[in-house]
């Protein structure tokens, strides 16, 4: 392993300047403070760190409000205890100003901009350095151990104390699994929350302010962290998943993230990936993010190794223009070099399934990748991980690290969540993580989904990342309408998207095959229009000048009322795919400006999908 301490370039401040405010303490004082506060917007986010008594807190808010009261920090090692005992012996300040790209996400091009203050105490001889950093969409934090030699870590004095008027969308968690596909519950404020373990991402919200906990970072030099609410004291403590992280110094921990603001900037915030490491593959021009056909979702195994349907679905995908098929579970190696065979000439890639215990050690990663990549494979669907702990973060690392250098683009299932990973690994196009689309299957003992879950999503599991739903799926167990559902390739964001459905299915629906031909995987842009956690969410997304909106509604019938000014000036063609008479997807064409409103009525559990184009000469709709 490696030390990675140094992962940004920033513009060094002197210590004079106030991106750090320390309060000197008085000769009598037993408490010293130090408030950081966001470049942009300064008084609206800020943090506040204090030692007192030899301990230390951390307070977060925005503008007058505390969205997290005063929170314990520290760690305890094999060899120090820092929760307690702790001299201050100096401190640091940064901005970091950074643009990068992505491949997928929300959008492309980013642009980081944030203070940085890095506080270093002591205790018993010994130094932990925590590095806060503050942007105008939250507050991060982790602790570094600088040094030679090893760190074991015991645990985290970490907690996040959300005030008790906070309302709360939480994710059980399954400890025998691990795999994040609970259902978000709703709980109107934190009284009503059970004391239980619960997984990220967490959101509040704590009167007019937004708040999701997560975390950024991770790699194979820690385990995945959880929260767990205490019983008596009401607040969130970190939790590790192992009896001890052991790594070389100089360690630095992953990022305690508080993604803060509005709905719409914690929706829209690219904190997560801000606080990532730059990817570490220097060629991406062999990852493709796209579209795919997947037969599993409706034919289950038993059409894996009959060829001409595999073929149906290839060429379902080329007759869509979607990048790719995938073979799922029970794939026999003869059926791969003729399936790839047929799809290369109608310019459609195949992934394959494996299981995590199959590529566990090198010398199988080193085998079978090899053998992928002579058969023209170009992606791999990795199932069945379902662990936090630090051995599975060295697994996940060692097969990144792997499939880049045999140029196989990764998508893991019955998994963690990423965690800035996308920007890290730009070949990993999606996780699962998810209670989605698999669940929905055809099968009459099946019981749909709560509405609620499907526009919860957005603003929890996939403000984590890339998530892997599989969604569109008419032949399913749902309550969503025909047209919510054909929205969700809008709403939900994922560099490989599986259109899931039978190809006689999508026959049956031209319409829906009209949008999917069209609906980009990647996004130059992501805004929030309108939304509620569990109720309803309207997201746009941009790709070049088009213009994408989705939207999904859980409950009973309504109208929707849509600002559209985020158009650019002049005239605009709009394609509505919406909730029709008797439930039928319906399309309507109309125009539009940036002054305007879109107006549209959905049915119970409904939404709609608006394509928005500028409007030429000759030009009557936005897809043919």
């Amino acid at each position: 392993m490696r030390p990675r301490l140094s992962r940004r370039v920033g513009l060094l401040l002197s210590a004079g300047l106030v991106a750090g405010v320390f309060t000197a303490p008085a000769a009598a004082a037993s408490t010293s403070r130090w408030t950081t506060e966001a470049p942009e917007r300064a008084g609206r986010v800020s943090a506040t760190v204090a030692l007192a008594h030899g301990r230390l807190s951390l307070t977060v808010r925005r503008g007058g409000v505390t969205v997290v009261d005063e929170s314990a920090l520290g760690v305890r090692t094999a060899g120090v205890d820092f929760t307690s005992g702790l001299r201050f012996a100096g401190r640091g300040e940064r901005v970091v100003r950074e643009a990068y790209t992505t491949l997928t996400g929300k959008r492309r091009q980013h642009r980081a901009d944030a203070r940085e203050t890095t506080l270093r105490f002591t205790a018993q001889g010994r130094r932990m350095d925590l590095v806060l950093r503050v942007a105008a969409d939250g507050v991060a934090y982790r602790y570094v151990f600088p040094g030679s030699g090893w760190v074991t870590v015991l645990g985290e004095a970490s907690e996040f104390a959300v005030p008790a008027r906070a309302e709360a969308f939480l994710l059980p968690w399954d400890n025998g699994r691990q795999d994040y596909e609970s259902i978000h519950e709703h709980h109107a404020t934190l009284a009503t929350v059970p004391a239980a373990e619960y997984g990220y991402p967490s959101l509040f919200r704590v009167d007019d302010s937004w708040l999701l906990v997560t975390e950024s970072d991770l790699d194979d030099r820690y385990g995945g962290s959880r929260l767990r609410l205490d019983a008596v004291d009401r607040r969130f403590k970190l939790t590790l998943p192992d009896p001890a992280e052991v790594s070389p110094a100089p360690l630095a921990t992953p990022w305690r993230v508080m993604v803060i603001g509005t709905l719409a900037t914690v929706t829209g915030s690219d904190l997560v990936t801000d606080l990532a490491e730059p990817s570490r593959v220097a060629d991406t021009s062999w990852i493709k993010p796209g579209a795919a056909a997947w037969s599993w979702w409706f034919d289950g195994g038993g059409t894996v190794n009959n060829l001409p349907r595999q073929q149906q679905y290839v060429d379902l995908a080329a007759r869509n223009g979607w990048e790719y098929s995938v073979l799922d579970s029970g794939w026999s190696a003869p059926t791969i070099p003729p399936m790839v065979a047929y799809a290369q000439p109608r310019n459609v890639g195949i992934w394959i399934w494996i299981r995590w215990q199959q590529i566990d050690a090198q010398s199988e990663r080193d085998r079978l990748f090899a053998q992928y990549r002579d058969w023209g494979v170009v992606g791999m669907k990795i199932d069945f991980p379902e662990s936090d702990g630090q051995d599975r973060m060295r697994w996940y690392e060692s097969v990144l690290t792997d499939a880049a250098r045999y140029h196989l683009m990764v998508n893991f299932h019955g998994c963690t969540i990423p965690r800035g990973w996308e920007r890290t690994w730009p070949h990993l196009l999606s996780m699962e993580s998810v209670r989605g689309g698999e669940g929905t299957r055809p099968n009459p003992t099946r019981v749909p989904y709560p509405s609620s879950h499907y526009v919860t999503m957005p603003f929890t599991r996939n403000l984590a990342g890339p998530m892997d739903w599989t969604p569109v799926t008419f032949s399913g167990v749902r309550p969503t309408s025909d047209a919510h559902e054909l929205a969700l390739s809008v709403i939900y964001e994922s560099g490989i998207q599986h259109f899931s459905d039978s190809p006689e299915a999508y026959a049956r629906y031209p319409l829906a095959e009209r949008l999917l031909r069209v609906v980009p995987v990647v996004w130059d842009d992501t805004r929030l229009l309108s939304g509620q956690p569990g109720d309803h969410v309207v997201l746009a997304r941009r790709s070049g000048e088009d213009w994408f909106v989705g939207a999904g509604t859980a409950g009973q019938a309504r109208t929707l009322d849509v600002p559209l000014d985020f158009l650019d000036r002049g005239d605009w063609i709009v394609d509505v795919y919406h909730d029709g008479e008797g439930g039928a997807l319906t399309l309507t064409t109309r125009a539009a400006t940036g002054s305007g409103r879109l107006v549209q009525a959905v049915a119970k559990d409904g939404g709609f999908t608006a394509h928005l184009c500028p409007a030429r000469p000759g030009r009557t709709t936005c897809a043919g």
